[in-house]
């Protein structure tokens, strides 16, 4: 075979897996988007063993928040805290199984949150999560967000 006839038969060959890989990462993405517009921003919290596995593990929760039935209770707080909260996202990216997604959440303090009675003050702070997505299922979580900034405009900073 010449060298022309090769690349095309290495493209032939290779653009199948190519174009799944870019499905599956645009479908990784598309999961994550459907959990936050339907648990985070409508509030759906039966919706969270649709999108969690059962083996799931939070990396960033301590001990009693780290499986799904903490998801449940963390989301369930923080729609008692803040019930018009509204998350955003800002930006995604994919790489392998795991999903990054930078978000903003807003809403008004109008129930308690980490033992701080309600003010009725706008909140808004932003999250960036890591989602491993396997077989459409969210199975492990890390995140990184600010609550010292939550403390603050809620006007009441934790003491040290």
């Amino acid at each position: 075979m010449t060298p022309e006839r090769d690349e095309a038969a290495y493209h032939l060959i290779t653009r199948p897996a190519r174009q799944k890989s870019i499905l599956g990462e645009k479908e990784k993405r598309a999961t994550i988007r459907r959990f936050v517009k339907e648990v985070q921003t409508e509030g759906k919290l039966e919706a969270i063993d649709d999108y969690f596995a059962s083996s799931f593990f939070n990396h960033t929760q301590p001990p009693g928040l780290q499986d799904r039935e903490g998801v449940r209770k963390i989301h369930s707080d923080l729609r008692t805290a803040f019930p018009d909260l509204k998350v955003t996202i800002i930006d995604q990216a994919t790489a392998g199984n795991k999903v990054w997604t930078y978000k903003r959440f807003t809403g008004t303090h109008k129930g308690e949150w980490n033992g701080v009675p309600a003010t009725g003050r706008k909140v808004a702070f932003e999250v960036i999560d890591i989602i491993t997505v396997k077989k459409g299922k969210l199975t492990e979580h890390w995140h990184v967000m600010d609550a010292l900034s939550i403390y603050n405009q809620i006007g009441k900073t934790p003491k040290a």
